[in-house]
């Protein structure tokens, strides 16, 4: 089998599987090593697959993925945490929004889908001298959080009402 036979067979893999599939299972499946598997991960992703690496293994988004608004407040402190409890269970926050009584609706891109890029933000705002833009509404914000089904989006909302971060949208 060529790679890029391979890298077919990952994408069909992956597309048909309603759960996150884990590189050591595609490895096995596919007789290579789990190195191979992640290399040829980043060049699908490279090739405009949306394929969103969590610590259960890999999931493909499509356009029919499901997504969700949802309302949080927490600390700084617990930002990590918050965003480890999303991409954890499978899903991807696309963005972070405040709706400033000011300002008005502000909207920052973040496409954090695993605890790497959580690793990268988190840096990034340390390096800086700014600050979570959830701190310009005392703490209140939202995050477009995308996942491969509504399960995983109901498990989300779920695990982050159970840690105390989900905010009950009243509009």
């Amino acid at each position: 089998m060529t790679g890029t036979q391979r890298r077919e067979q990952i994408l069909q893999m992956i597309e048909n599987s309603t759960r996150p599939l884990p590189a050591k299972q595609l490895a096995a499946e596919l007789s290579v090593s789990r190195q191979v598997i992640v290399q040829d991960i980043a060049l699908l992703r490279s090739s405009g697959y949306d394929i969103l690496s969590t610590n259960r293994g890999y999931l493909l988004l499509t356009e029919e993925a499901a997504s969700r608004l949802i309302k949080v407040s927490h600390t700084d402190a617990q930002m990590e945490d918050e965003l480890c409890t999303i991409v954890d269970l499978g899903a991807r926050v696309d963005n972070v929004m405040v709706n400033h009584r000011v300002y008005g609706h502000i909207e920052a891109p973040l496409r954090i889908a695993s605890r790497k890029d959580i690793r990268g933000f988190l840096q990034k705002l340390k390096e800086s001298s700014s600050t979570p833009l959830k701190n310009t509404t005392s703490g209140y914000h939202y995050h477009r959080v995308c996942a491969g089904d509504e399960v995983t989006l109901d498990e989300v909302e779920a695990a982050l009402k159970e840690k105390g971060y989900l905010v009950e949208k009243t509009e």
